[in-house]
């Protein structure tokens, strides 16, 4: 398969181009894991942080890319969850060890073992990349897979923001930032929303 790959930590100011487009083979899924033929996945800044080495990749070469869309095509032994054809989303939660206190109370992110899609594991910037079958999401028939890659993480985060600052109708709210987040946090009229959409790498 191609696969965009990070080589080595880049500093983007000296012009040098950080990814590089190799064929690697395609991963096998392993016993509680599926394999996802990759359909589109967003550019985050996150991703300038893994090349500058600010949240520096766990090895090199890596692929990153943690808003990934695509269908199931493979599955391990054990991975009931979903069938054959599924189509799924995955974020930048890959796994944790869903047994200490924090992931016990749905903090998974504050896990000691917890992996990035993308940073920690391989991610989407590639035709196919595997990830656990509880770290994916279905995503509807309707949801084009363009449009639902950037929900994974300006839309996840928008989302939560809006969720723990408990708001009810007729309250004020204040947007700090209005890059990608913003726009899929309120409803924007009469801008279509398209506009401020993040950028997404299709690989087909």
């Amino acid at each position: 398969m191609q696969a965009m790959l990070l080589p080595q930590i880049v500093h983007l100011d000296e012009n040098q181009t950080p990814l590089i487009l190799n064929n690697i083979p395609i991963p096998k899924p392993g016993d509680k894991e599926v394999l996802i033929q990759v359909a589109a996945c967003g550019v985050c800044h996150t991703e300038l942080d893994e090349i500058e080495g600010r949240t520096p990749p766990a090895f090199f070469p890596m692929i990153l890319g943690h808003q990934v869309t695509g269908k199931i095509v493979e599955r391990g032994k054990y991975a009931f969850k979903y069938p054959l054809d599924t189509r799924v989303g995955i974020a930048w939660f890959y796994s944790s060890c869903g047994q200490c206190e924090f992931c016990r109370n749905g903090l998974e992110n504050l896990c000691s073992e917890f992996k990035a899609t993308g940073r920690d594991v391989h991610g989407g910037y590639a035709e196919y990349m595997v990830a656990p079958e509880n770290a994916v999401f279905p995503l509807p028939e309707q949801l084009d897979y363009i449009k639902a890659a950037p929900l994974l993480c300006a839309g996840a985060i928008g989302y939560r923001s809006l969720k723990l600052a408990n708001l009810s109708n007729g309250r004020s709210l204040g947007l700090c930032g209005f890059r990608s987040i913003g726009p899929f946090s309120i409803e924007i009229d009469p801008i279509p929303l398209s506009r401020y959409t993040s950028l997404c790498f299709c690989p087909q």
